[in-house]
C-alpha cells in the first residue's frame, strides 16, 4: 500500500489560503466502491480510505510514513503566480481598467 503525501492547493472559489498549509497523508482505497441495491449508494468497507492526517511541515509527515513502515510518494506543491495581487470590489467598476466593464 503506497501512501500519498502532498500539500493541498488553495479553494479555487476562495482568495484564502487557510486549509493550503499543512501536508497530507493520505492512504489509498484498498477495495473498490460498490452500489447499494437497496439505496443506490455507493459505500464501501474500507476504512482507511476515509483517513486523513495532517502534518506541519513534510519532513513531519516522512517520519510518520516511516515509522509506521508505509511506502510513501511526495507530490510537491506547484507555486503560486508571482504578479497576483489583491484587489477591491470596487475596481472592477474603475474607468482606468484596461477594457470597459461591460455586461
Amino acid at each position: 500500500m503506497r501512501v500519498r503525501i502532498y500539500k493541498p492547493a488553495r479553494n479555487a472559489m476562495q482568495s484564502g489560503t487557510s486549509r493550503s498549509k499543512d501536508w497530507v497523508l493520505v492512504f489509498p482505497a484498498a477495495d473498490p466502491r460498490e452500489i447499494d441495491p437497496l439505496m443506490g449508494w455507493t459505500s464501501s468497507d474500507d476504512t482507511q480510505s476515509q483517513v486523513r492526517l495532517h502534518f506541519e511541515t513534510r519532513k513531519q509527515a516522512e517520519d510518520y510514513a516511516r515509522e509506521k513502515g508505509l511506502d510513501y510518494e511526495v507530490f510537491e506543491p506547484q507555486g503560486r503566480a508571482p504578479n497576483i495581487r489583491p484587489r477591491g470590489y470596487g475596481e472592477n467598476f474603475a474607468s482606468d481598467r484596461r477594457a470597459p466593464w461591460t455586461h
